[in-house]
């Protein structure tokens, strides 16, 4: 059966305006369950971690400072989001979340996360909505537990994972792989271990050829035992932060390669959802919702 994390503060409030679409957080699911695509069964609660994982990723002392509400204004600014002891609770669950999502996935092969993908956090501070790196916190999980030795971040957000290149940038048993738009934040890219930028305004037909081409190299080169998987849907042309030209459909596809690849080589993966700014909701939950659907049929 397809395991899903999902917690109710997963939807932080905000203030009125914010460009961060927290509602999709409360929709998404819903949606899901509406359409028969997933049956309450479906979805487990996390809780707060055992937090010697999370300082495995992340230095003790911004973590500290996270817990106490200590990020000095300047770093605070550069998360984006107003600091509150709920909102850091919030991060601690979602990378609950991933981490038993990973061991969901080395059951049934598949799990995910509604929530998650938040490859902006540095070792030592947060930036862009990301404050605790979930999928990093996930893989240092399993290397902890001795569940896999060698792991393949995929990381198709629009942006590039930043903050999981400097967390692993040093670790030989983690190989980070990027695709994002060359013209997308961040403007000073890390270096993960492939790196493809892509210019604006490229569409399906580019994108699916460059994946299709690499991702089943990569694969057969680094031989990984679990594969992170972060679906950002910010790849589409409608996204307000994005700069990629992928139709909705275009982003399905793209899904559905990557999962069918990691199923027909027996390599769990874990599913984060990542970023996804349209204007419309329900073009980002259409899009995540892609996502699960996705999983479903290819799986189970």
């Amino acid at each position: 059966m397809l395991k899903i994390a999902f917690h109710p503060i997963y939807k932080h409030p905000l203030p009125e305006g914010h460009r961060f679409p927290m509602l999709k957080y409360e929709l998404l699911p819903k949606q899901l369950l509406h359409e028969g695509t997933c049956t309450p069964e479906h979805f487990f609660e996390p809780g707060l971690p055992n937090d010697k994982y999370i300082v495995a990723v992340h230095d003790p002392d911004y973590f500290y400072d996270l817990l106490n509400i200590k990020i000095p204004p300047k770093e605070a600014r550069k998360i984006g989001f107003p600091l509150s002891e709920v909102l850091v609770e919030r991060e601690r669950i979602i990378a609950d979340g991933t981490m038993r999502a990973c061991e969901h996935a080395l059951e049934h092969g598949i799990a995910m996360n509604i929530a998650g993908g938040t490859h902006h956090a540095y070792t030592d501070h947060g930036e862009a909505f990301c404050m605790l790196n979930d999928q990093a916190i996930g893989a240092r999980y399993l290397q902890a537990k001795d569940y896999a030795r060698n792991i393949l971040i995929v990381d198709l957000d629009v942006h590039q994972g930043n903050g999981t290149a400097e967390i692993f940038q040093n670790d030989p048993f983690v190989f980070t792989f990027s695709i994002h738009g060359a013209g997308n934040y961040p403007f000073k890219k890390e270096r993960s271990d492939l790196d493809i930028a892509l210019e604006k305004g490229t569409d399906d037909d580019t994108y699916l050829s460059i994946l299709t081409e690499t991702l089943p190299k990569l694969i057969a080169r680094q031989r990984p035992d679990f594969i992170f998987y972060l679906c950002g849907v910010d790849v589409i042309a409608t996204d307000k932060l994005g700069t990629l030209g992928m139709s909705v459909q275009g982003c399905k596809q793209r899904d559905e390669f990557v999962l069918e690849t990691c199923k027909n080589h027996q390599i769990p993966v874990q599913c984060s959802m990542g970023g996804g700014y349209s204007p419309e909701i329900k073009t980002i939950v259409e899009a995540h919702a892609n996502t699960f659907r996705a999983a479903q049929k290819i799986y189970f």
